[in-house]
């Protein structure tokens, strides 16, 4: 039985080696740290009225898992835009640039080695497509904020597939005479999809019988269909908590890009970033962090599948470029009540947005009708008991918000008007969950891996060593 165990294992370590890895998918969380994932994972445990145990995420499933620092090189701390500059070339670089190194000398990705190469490429995010993580993957700039040039480079990259919110600034945020993104993407080739209908459709009509696709449809940008919020809706996908019928997700744009992508490359690489998980770890939201956590998971078993159909040729990383939050589980005692969140029924941003047209429409709301949204969004008072000083604090907050003396939390995207943020806060401490800060931390990110070379990515990493780790699972016969 042992020498039959023995013949199998070297059977099945010569048809790796012998395999070509043909197809890697690279998964970014941003802002995402292993409190993120266990949390999510503990959170739909204690829905099953199982709180000690873990429903685990697809990603910690995998294999293979280590961990990487994420320091850049000028800060202890790094923003997106240096993360996502070493995961995509290797290299460190410092705080708020894009593709140079500290002297400003151009660095090279993983992602343009390859098109080099002759693979296809596809770079996707539930934010703007021209934001830090997606870009560090394409552009070359000193500042992560200048969207429009950065817009620019996307439309000169060649890569084949792009997909998220949409530009930023499309017609340049100070000059009016600059051409739209969208306008030049389109003269560089580029066919922009708005909406995964509008997509699945493109492609469904340049599949002739042979499904042999033709020419006519080999640059894709996939952005949210346009509403009457216009321009605004560029910056980010709505959060999964959210998210309303029609709203493009993350799974449909992985699932366009891979059908876009396996229909006309032999090989392909893809990055793939939540980067939304960011956005609620910035407002300490914990509900909405543990959703967008969960949609990129979901996202990522569209992947699985396709990779269980090529196990021998696909490789899946998954990491993040930072921690966000100092996200915490615990606050006081030894206990967690990880199910109360499941009271929170919007995002802490759509929340705010819920307060703010409250007081535009009844300039002195009553106190009542600061309860009934509480109670209807959070659960306050309905499902969630509230002290007698507790309600005396939201209330001393409310009398401030008349006479204009609340102060809101300005976060890094977006300002949470400062009722839904007591209110958010308040529902975070019910459910035993801490945060160090509204920023991001030191602290250091796990790493997955699946399929082909995955092995190479267990144990303590630098956020240098992914890249290299990538290489050489590729240039592996």
């Amino acid at each position: 039985m042992k020498r039959f165990f023995f013949l199998t294992a070297l059977i099945a370590v010569a048809i790796s080696a012998s395999a070509e890895l043909k197809y890697v998918f690279y998964f970014i969380g941003d802002g995402m740290g292993a409190n993120q994932v266990l949390t999510s994972e503990m959170y739909r445990s204690a829905l099953q009225g199982e709180p000690l145990g873990r429903v685990q995420t697809l990603m910690t499933t995998f294999p293979y898992s280590g961990q990487a620092a994420t320091f850049s090189k000028s800060n202890g701390i790094t923003d997106s835009a240096a993360a996502g500059t070493c995961l995509a070339t290797g290299s460190k670089t410092t705080n708020g640039t894009l593709g140079l190194n500290e002297n400003g000398d151009t660095l090279t990705t993983i992602a343009e080695e390859l098109k080099e190469q002759g693979w296809g490429v596809g770079i996707m995010t539930t934010v703007a497509i021209d934001h830090a993580t997606p870009a560090a993957f394409y552009a070359n700039v000193a500042k992560r904020n200048k969207y429009y040039e950065i817009g620019k480079q996307l439309c000169d990259s060649r890569f084949d597939f792009f997909g998220g919110a949409g530009f930023h600034h499309p017609e340049g945020k100070h000059d009016d005479k600059k051409v739209n993104l969208y306008r030049l993407a389109e003269e560089k080739g580029y066919t922009i999809a708005h909406g995964y209908k509008e997509a699945q459709a493109l492609i469904q009509a340049d599949m002739p019988a042979s499904t042999k696709p033709n020419t006519e449809l080999n640059k894709l940008i996939l952005v949210q269909a346009s509403d009457d919020q216009g321009a605004k809706h560029g910056d980010n996908l709505p959060y999964a908590i959210d998210r309303k019928a029609g709203d493009l997700t993350l799974a449909q744009i992985v699932e366009t890009a891979l059908l876009f992508l396996n229909d006309r490359h032999e090989r392909f690489f893809m990055m793939v970033e939540g980067g939304m998980i960011d956005y609620a770890c910035h407002a300490n939201d914990a509900a909405t962090a543990i959703g967008e956590t969960w949609d990129m998971d979901e996202a990522m078993r569209l992947v699985y599948e396709f990779y269980l159909a090529h196990p021998d040729e696909t490789l899946i990383v998954v990491t993040a470029d930072h921690e966000t939050g100092g996200f915490a589980l615990g606050n006081s005692d030894y206990t967690l009540q990880l199910a109360l969140l499941q009271n929170q029924r919007c995002s802490a941003a759509a929340l705010s947005d819920k307060f703010n047209r409250l007081f535009e429409e009844d300039k002195k709301p009553s106190w009542k009708e600061i309860k009934v949204l509480y109670t209807e969004n959070l659960g306050l008072w309905d499902r969630i008991e509230v002290s007698d000083e507790e309600e005396e604090e939201l209330k001393d907050l409310y009398k401030a918000a008349l006479h204009h003396k609340a102060k809101d939390n300005k976060t890094m995207y977006k300002t949470i008007n400062a009722l839904s943020n007591a209110g958010v806060k308040l529902l975070n401490k019910k459910a035993k969950i801490g945060w160090t800060s509204g920023a991001h931390t030191a602290s250091a990110v796990p790493v997955f891996a699946i399929g082909a070379g995955a092995e190479r990515f267990t144990g303590w990493h630098d956020n240098t060593e992914l890249v290299p780790l990538i290489r050489q699972a590729i240039q592996q016969k």
